[in-house]
């Protein structure tokens, strides 16, 4: 079990509640989800709570990935017939990411949320729930916050209603989720239905270094990036000499290299240094501030790590040429 729990939460921001998580570990095969808005490319911001999702799986959870088609059409980011195309690409991402097809349940939102009992859920939610806690949870996700529509206010009482229809142990998303997870976790019992634990992961600074990274402010390296644009992306980057908080480059070693390498290799003549195999974050935050790693040598060699991070995904895509169709021809 600590195996298990060790799995779940490394790499986590944190988890509501550890305590609870040990106890839902007792049973046999507890439900895992995440929700995604099918709204454009995907990105390393989306890899982080995918790979989660990939360690749940492997700890023996049943993983269940919503393709949030009604939630992005509330939050307008398109006709729901451009949505459901833009979903089939995400589900070719996720398993290119490494979720296994043969035990992923994919799900559109529209598969069960036009229902009678989810509609009467999510009234029943509303009543007991006030406009601006309703507002407050979708702050930091939704896309119109200065006139805000009525969709808004839905939109979080639906996503913890998914929780319930969906029968879902453990809700994955980033800490930007963190307060639509409470307005579950809150209000959930009282409809009679278990209250999830909660996993955050997360947030990644956009490549332009002041916010999130995002398909619709177009700072993000998409998964299935060929290596020419990542070297590109990643040359034009915001990377301040010495500066290691908020410094994107110095994220995606830490959330993306390292996870899945071990390590980072700096490849550099020996005027300059000479090679260098970083093999821990604090290893590399402690060099980046000392001005011991130049911006340059950091970004060359997160660059190659990411292309050899990516490299199964762009073969899922060769292999498969209906994935490659079903990229968008733009962000919604």
């Amino acid at each position: 079990m600590e195996r298990r729990f060790d799995l779940i939460t490394r790499g986590t921001t944190e988890v509501i509640t550890e305590a609870e998580l040990r106890e839902l570990l007792k049973c046999e095969r507890p439900t895992a989800y995440c929700g995604y808005e099918p709204s454009g490319k995907i990105h390393f911001g989306h890899a982080l709570t995918v790979q989660k999702l990939v360690d749940l799986q492997a700890a023996g959870a049943r993983v269940i990935v919503l393709l949030a088609d009604i939630h992005a059409y509330l939050n307008a980011k398109g006709t729901l017939e451009e949505i459901r195309r833009v979903a089939k690409y995400n589900q070719h991402c996720f398993i290119a990411l490494g979720l296994d097809p043969k035990r992923t349940e994919f799900m559109l939102g529209s598969d069960f949320q036009l229902k009678p009992e989810f509609s009467l859920d999510v009234l029943r939610m509303a009543v007991d729930t006030t406009l601006l806690r309703a507002r407050r949870s979708m702050a930091e996700i939704a896309r119109h916050l200065k006139d805000p529509n009525v969709a808004q206010v839905l939109y979080p009482l639906m996503q913890a209603v998914d929780m319930a229809h969906l029968g879902v142990d453990v809700a994955v998303g980033g800490i930007d989720q963190r307060k639509v997870h409470m307005v579950a976790r809150e209000k959930l019992p009282a409809l009679g239905y278990l209250k999830p634990v909660c996993v955050h992961m997360p947030l990644l600074h956009g490549l332009d270094g002041a916010a999130k990274m995002s398909s619709s402010k177009g700072n993000f390296i998409a998964i299935d990036d060929d290596p020419e644009t990542i070297e590109k992306k990643i040359g034009k980057a915001f990377c301040p000499p010495k500066v290691v908080k908020d410094n994107p480059i110095i994220e995606y070693a830490e959330h993306v290299v390292f996870p899945a390498l071990g390590e980072l290799e700096v490849k550099r003549p020996s005027k300059y240094g000479g090679a260098l195999e970083i093999a821990s974050v604090a290893e590399i935050r402690k060099l980046y501030a000392a001005d011991k790693l130049h911006p340059t040598d950091l970004k060359v060699a997160v660059s190659e790590a990411l292309v050899r991070v990516l490299s199964p995904v762009r073969k899922y895509f060769e292999e498969h040429p209906d994935a490659k169709l079903a990229r968008p021809s733009r962000v919604l």
